[in-house]
């Protein structure tokens, strides 16, 4: 499969989590500290919207949804999983082969080309699709190929500071490779979820 291909299955694996919160935790928190599990939503659509304006080459200067920002909730909306659908669906209408090439300037990367967004995007669904899971006492098993490519894609560009990666964890010895990987990412996934 290629980049493309790959990006739409971790869409559809954060999809699937997103369609499974309850009506009533989308407040409740989430692994990300200050974040509910709406504001993960809302992050994430966010994330969508910015990559279609690098994509189509238009301005994009809301941060409202920003790794770090402080309520990135107001994205989601009332109704999160449409907003990320919607997001979603405007988003990938825009990734043509030449919008996968247009350069952009990502803070902390330099000029990379749209396709270097959309594997960041894809390590953030990945890593998503398990806090929101996670959060919800939800056994999240991910795919072990995004899990490898998103552990492949952190070591290359761990970003340690508020709001990105976590400080790494040690994980059990025991741990496979998901786990690994989001200790990798200051995720303790052997870790119950707090009452």
């Amino acid at each position: 499969m290629d980049t493309m291909e790959w990006y739409r299955r971790a869409q559809d694996g954060f999809d699937d989590v997103l369609a499974s919160v309850p009506p009533g935790r989308w407040d409740s928190p989430s692994t990300c500290p200050g974040w509910t599990v709406r504001d993960v939503a809302g992050h994430v659509v966010w994330g969508q919207l910015q990559l279609r304006a690098w994509a189509t080459g238009a301005d994009f200067a809301d941060r409202s949804g920003a790794p770090g920002a402080p309520h990135p909730a107001g994205l989601a909306g009332e109704d999160p999983v449409t907003s990320w659908r919607t997001a979603r669906d405007a988003s990938l209408a825009t990734l043509t082969e030449d919008a996968l090439t247009r350069p952009t300037t990502i803070p902390g990367m330099g000029e990379v080309p749209v396709v270097a967004v959309v594997r960041l995007l894809r390590t953030d669904l990945v890593a998503h699709t398990w806090d929101i899971g996670h959060a919800l006492a939800m056994d999240v098993r991910l795919d072990p190929v995004l899990v490898t490519m998103a552990f492949e894609w952190a070591r290359a560009h761990a970003v340690r500071r508020p709001g990105f990666f976590g400080p790494e964890l040690t994980p059990p010895g025991e741990a496979d490779e998901q786990a690994r990987m989001l200790a990798f990412i200051g995720r303790a996934a052997w870790q119950p979820v707090a009452a």
